[in-house]
């Protein structure tokens, strides 16, 4: 009776999906069969007819036709596969693969016969006392009753019918309940089911759960919302005549649901990574699932909004730019955290992204415009085409007498913060950008990057330059504020993921950046703090971390917000220089906070994106402009 069981009752999900995915009416496909079996997916549906010793394989009996076999389209196949794949129906794994049959003919009888003598002749393939490794029969469609179960050999097993009462012997011989949906609902997949409707629905869930089988819904929508739907309600199937997209969606779904407060011991192992990133980045180790676990939302900062918006002059500004970060993502955090401290903010603008030469921008073009309030080509770092270098926003500060930093949770000598103190046509000519730290412009600079100081291929050593010049050299963002000196920081904890070891860490590094700065000058200062990461979940398409990123870069812009409420006189501007990823959120839970959503693209994109602003002169950063358009406005602001 084991083998039966490991047969008839197998319910826990695919290794490589959350559920079981079905290819409903497989036939119908471009190329049955090796469409869904190319998707490595659960359960394949046959609807077949039976005449004149032949299995043809329709769903009408006026479409039968010759070369429309079960024999030419499923059974020579899947013996090639088997006999290939040593016993399994892939080389790399013993996953399950199941063949719910659905009987067509009149004469189930005969059906059923000829169907046990043509498997019989291959036991290896399709008797799991013989292979344990062999494909589940599953009998559906005009199935015989429970009392002739017994007449067919073990495994073959059949659909049971919720309505039915069974005895516990042909109950083993129940491979999964399949329900009739509109039956239940006459929900068409647009938004949700009315509530009484899902309360049926997960009726029916409930009373084949408590009878230890898996259930499938069949007539039921076949869209991304239906399935997620359907997985979030505990339906172990997914019926569906859209195999490949369907796999898409639940592939690698770790990457692609959150919750705050989940169990970390069922989030998913591994590490997720891109090889989208530049130069200066492509050594990031990735994001490490197990450590992407929040255990409990993150606490928001309230503002006081002292002189937020008031027509006074400003004495200090503080640049937050999240790389990668668009509305979705913003949004995601927000929904899941149950708050946002950038979403706390009153004044709100949109700025378009595109660069000089192109509609969608990377991170120097767009980097580039919020430094130097030009429109950048894509790949030059302030720095026009035909080689001429724009004046920066810290140019600026520090020709009023004001000091200027750049924090980045990322290689300094990467776009967005090079742009703020490198000029170059190329964005990873690092050695040349990091040289120009030499002209003193910045008292902080923290990030990582190290081998961009001591391993050049110059031969200058740009640790001891420095050091020469005046400035402290540390490893450790806790040592930025040590003492008043100017100071360049490189931590390479900084190159790594944000996640639960060092959550804090960019927002640590602001907090005494800040600090350094307002102590060194009475003046006032001019900071950019980059959360460089948001950009390589996009990347990655890994969700949990671009809601972990985010949220781990809004601890950062709280931080801002503390210190202006404090100074009164401190405008703090936070946007993005790009969305990437094109992040689409699906659904979630209002209570628990839990989301779903899906990447169209590994790549940026050119959607608009948010400004929020907080201080004195926060009002006028608002209404649609261009990114360039910042920085210029900006430089119209009453400077104290």
């Amino acid at each position: 009776m084991g083998v039966l069981l490991a047969g008839c009752c197998l319910q826990s999900a695919n290794a490589q999906y959350p559920v079981k995915i079905h290819s409903h009416n497989d036939y119908t496909h471009t190329v049955p069969f090796y469409q869904a079996y190319a998707q490595k997916i659960y359960s394949i549906e046959v609807d077949m007819f039976y005449r004149d010793g032949q299995f043809y394989v329709c769903h009408d009996e006026k479409d039968i036709a010759d070369g429309r076999t079960f024999e030419q389209l499923y059974l020579q196949p899947i013996l090639s596969l088997y006999k290939q794949n040593n016993g399994q129906a892939w080389a790399d794994e013993a996953r399950p693969l199941q063949l719910l049959i659905e009987i067509k003919s009149d004469n189930t009888s005969a059906f059923m016969d000829a169907l046990t003598r043509l498997f019989e002749e291959h036991p290896s393939v399709f008797n799991p006392s013989v292979n344990p490794n062999a494909v589940r029969v599953t009998i559906t469609g005009r199935v015989p009753a429970p009392d002739e179960f017994a007449r067919y050999p073990e495994y073959i097993c059949f659909d049971g019918d919720l309505n039915q009462n069974y005895t516990a012997r042909q109950l083993e011989r129940v491979a999964l309940f399949s329900v009739d949906f509109q039956s239940l609902s006459k929900w068409n997949g647009k938004g949700l089911p009315v509530a009484s409707e899902r309360v049926r629905i997960a009726e029916a869930v409930s009373r084949a759960h408590a009878a230890g089988k898996p259930i499938r819904f069949w007539g039921a929508p076949d869209g991304i919302t239906a399935w997620n739907l359907f997985q979030s309600m505990g339906i172990d199937y997914i019926n569906t005549d859209r195999v490949e997209r369907c796999a898409d969606f639940f592939s690698n779904w770790h990457n692609k649901t959150y919750v705050i407060g989940g169990d970390a011991s069922a989030s998913a192992t591994g590490v997720t990574r891109t090889d989208r990133l530049d130069k200066t980045t492509h050594d990031f180790t990735g994001f490490r699932n197990d450590k992407l676990q929040l255990a409990e939302r993150i606490p928001l900062y309230t503002p006081s909004y002292r002189n937020d918006g008031a027509d006074l002059p400003v004495k200090n500004v503080i640049l937050l730019i999240g790389d990668g970060m668009g509305l979705a993502q913003i949004t995601a955090a927000d929904r899941v955290n149950n708050g946002l401290n950038m979403l706390l903010l009153k004044h709100l603008g949109l700025i378009t992204t595109s660069s000089r030469d192109a509609f969608t921008t990377d991170s120097a073009g767009a980097g580039s415009a919020l430094a130097t309030g030009e429109q950048n080509s894509n790949r030059h770092i302030a720095m026009s085409d035909d080689g001429k270098p724009y004046p920066q926003l810290t140019d600026f500060f520090k020709e009023a007498g004001k000091d200027c930093g750049v924090v980045t949770l990322g290689n300094v000598a990467d776009a967005t913060p090079a742009a703020f103190y490198g000029h170059n046509v190329e964005r990873d000519n690092a050695e040349d950008l990091t040289r120009e730290l030499l002209n003193g412009k910045l008292s902080v600079l923290a990030g990582s990057g190290m081998e961009c100081f001591v391993r050049r291929k110059d031969g200058l050593d740009l640790r001891n330059e420095l050091k020469q010049r005046g400035y402290r050299f540390v490893t450790q963002a806790d040592e930025i504020d040590a003492d008043t000196a100017k100071v360049v920081c490189i931590d390479e904890e900084m190159a790594k993921a944000t996640d639960t070891d060092n959550f804090d860490l960019l927002a640590n590094a602001t907090r005494r950046s800040i600090e350094l700065l307002n102590g060194r000058n009475p003046k006032g200062f001019f900071l950019m703090v980059e959360g460089a990461k948001v950009d390589y979940a996009g990347h990655s398409n890994c969700f949990p971390a671009s809601v972990v990123e985010t949220l781990g870069f809004d601890r950062a812009v709280a931080e801002a917000l503390k210190f202006a409420d404090r100074d009164g006189k401190t405008l703090v501007i936070v946007t993005g220089d790009h969305e990437t990823g094109g992040l689409t959120l699906i659904d979630g839970d209002n209570q628990t906070g839990r989301m779903t959503a899906c990447y169209v693209t590994d790549d940026h994109t050119p959607i608009m994106l948010p400004v929020f602003s907080y201080g004195p002169q926060a009002d006028k950063f608002g209404g649609k402009y261009y990114n360039y358009d910042i920085p210029r406005r900006i430089k119209t602001l009453p400077i104290e």
